[in-house]
Order: structure tokens, then C-alpha cells, then sequence
């Protein structure tokens, strides 16, 4: 199971950190990823975090957002920092075939 939060409103500029806490199964091994969605559109793939740590980002957040992970929580995050209108989609935490439930990102002044 993955559980994501942190999601909210906030201004164009500003920044948010999201957070996946997994329970039934150990992330130590396995690569994570963020996906977005906006509604009416399909799903893309944001960045991602191997178990290896080396982390790969789409070019529209490169530099802008950080993808990381505790093993130790159990928990991958996602810092997303000078957030652009651009950036509202429910973000879904990703790893194989499970998926959280989403939780919203909505940049807007």
C-alpha cells in the first residue's frame, strides 16, 4: 500500500514537499517514482529514485524538484520547489503495479 501526502494549494514560486509512506512490502530494493496527472490528460511520469539512489527527472522539474527516499521510513519524497501553475496535477506515488491514491497539487495566485 502506498499512501502520499503533503499536496495543497500554493503560489506560483513557492514550494511543496510530498511524501509516500509504503507499508506491506520493503522499498529497500525497489525503484519509486512520482507520476502526474492533469485532469483530461494521461498520466506522466515526473521523476524516479532507484535503489541504487541515482534519481532521473523529466526536463519540465529538472532543477526544480528533488526526488528522494528513506529506506529506513519506508517513505520516498518529493520536494517540489519554484512550483509553476504548470506543475497542478494529482501526484501519485508509483513503484511496479501499485499506486497510491494521488493527493493534489494546485499552483495558482
Amino acid at each position: 500500500r502506498l499512501v502520499e501526502s503533503g499536496g495543497g494549494l500554493v503560489m506560483p514560486g513557492g514550494s511543496l514537499r510530498l511524501s509516500c509512506v509504503v507499508s506491506e512490502f520493503t522499498i529497500t530494493v525497489t525503484a519509486m517514482a512520482w507520476v502526474r496527472q492533469v485532469p483530461g490528460k494521461g498520466l506522466e511520469w515526473v521523476a524516479g529514485i532507484g535503489s541504487d539512489l541515482r534519481t532521473h527527472y523529466i526536463n519540465s522539474v529538472n532543477g526544480r524538484f528533488t526526488i528522494s527516499r528513506d529506506n529506513a521510513k519506508n517513505t520516498v519524497y518529493l520536494q517540489m520547489n519554484s512550483l509553476k501553475p504548470e506543475d497542478t496535477a494529482v501526484y501519485y506515488c508509483n513503484t511496479g503495479m501499485y499506486w497510491g491514491q494521488g493527493t493534489q497539487v494546485t499552483v495558482s495566485s
